[in-house]
Parts: C-alpha cells; sequence; structure tokens
C-alpha cells in the first residue's frame, strides 16, 4: 500500500512545496494538528534518542490552549509552522474567511511556513496565502489518523514510500497516538539504517 500525490495537484499549486529532490542523503519529517499534551512530548522525546529534528505544523487553537508544548517545540530546535487556527477546509469556505484563519494562527504561531489542513485549498487561497507563507505540502502520507489501517500497515506506508528529500506527514494527536507510538521509532530506526538525516523544513 502507497497512499502517492496525484501529479495533478502538483500542477495545480505550482508554488507549494511537496519534496526537496535536491537532498541525497535527508527525509523532513513534519508532524500535524498539535500540540497536544498528552503526544507532543512523546515525540520530541523519540526524536531527541535519534538526534532527529522535524517541523510542527500548529493549530493556533492549540497553540493558545497549550502554549507550554509550543515551547516545548522550538526550544528543542524543531522548526514550527502554521496549520491554520481551526482546521478548516479551504474548499468549503469563502478566500477572505480562510485567509482570516490562517492569519489569526499566525498570531500565535509566527512562522513563514503553512500547510493547509487535508491539503484542501483553492488555487485563489494558495496565491493570496503565497505573498506571506511557503506553502507546504508532503509526498509521503503516513495515514497515521486512519482506523481502516493496522499498525504494520501503516509503517510499510511509511518506510515503502520515504526516500531521500521525502517530506513526510504524522499527526501529534490523539486520534493518532495508537499508530504514531507503533510506527514512528520504527521508522526513525529505519531512516538511520538508511543513513538519512532527519531535518526540519527552514525558509
Amino acid at each position: 500500500m502507497r497512499l502517492r500525490v496525484p501529479p495533478f495537484l502538483k500542477r495545480l499549486y505550482p508554488a507549494a512545496i511537496w519534496n526537496f529532490p535536491n537532498e541525497a542523503d535527508s527525509v523532513f519529517l513534519t508532524f500535524d494538528d498539535g500540540p497536544t499534551p498528552e503526544i507532543t512530548p512523546w515525540v520530541i522525546n523519540k526524536l531527541a534518542e535519534y538526534d532527529a529534528k522535524a517541523t510542527f505544523f500548529c493549530l493556533g487553537k492549540n497553540v493558545e490552549q497549550h502554549p507550554e508544548e509550543f515551547t516545548l517545540i522550538r526550544a528543542n530546535g524543531h522548526s514550527v509552522g502554521n496549520h491554520s487556527y481551526s482546521h478548516q477546509r479551504g474548499f468549503s469556505m469563502p478566500t477572505g474567511s480562510y485567509v482570516e484563519d490562517v492569519d489569526l494562527a499566525d498570531e500565535f504561531i509566527r512562522s513563514n511556513l503553512f500547510r493547509p489542513p487535508y491539503s484542501f485549498i483553492t488555487p485563489t487561497q494558495v496565491r493570496v496565502l503565497s505573498e506571506r507563507y511557503k506553502i507546504i505540502m508532503w509526498n509521503v502520507l503516513s495515514l497515521d489518523y486512519s482506523n481502516k489501517i493496522t499498525n504494520h500497515q501503516c509503517l510499510k506506508q511509511v518506510v515503502g514510500s520515504a526516500h531521500p528529500g521525502a517530506v513526510i506527514v504524522f499527526h501529534d494527536s490523539l486520534k493518532s497516538a495508537k499508530h504514531l507510538k507503533y510506527v514512528l521509532p520504527k521508522a526513525l530506526d529505519f531512516f538511520v539504517e538508511k543513513g538519512w538525516k532527519m531535518k526540519a523544513i527552514e525558509y
């Protein structure tokens, strides 16, 4: 099982970053939807065991509610990105309202990186937001949030799809905790065996 990004999406959003093809020995781990007190500190501790850095695409409402966990992310050398304030689907919102939600999140996150929730965003929204943010998508989705797959299938999705330059999506959320706690340590072992560095996204 390998979930791949349809080529037409990359053509639809040419301003977005999907992967880093010039990276020969690195992968980029990203975590969406946090910070979550029950999960985010565990992720940070696990990454530290492997000297791995990552990018946490945070929800503004979660940063507002859990500032200590957000501070912990930055204190451990990871980068942060904006994942909107309230996790809205861009396709279902007027551009002005969607941009307002993203900008509200920026009051708490203060990052020039943005990842749209669900990757649902209109070309107009991309154009407007690209004036202020670097839009980061992904090309390896872990599916750690899905209750329709097993832990092993989730792991296979990650290690079977990962490659140098890949942008890999996990979720530091309660919904994803079962899969994440099984998959992340094994995925980190796999990346180390491959000799790949694990880097944060920075612009």
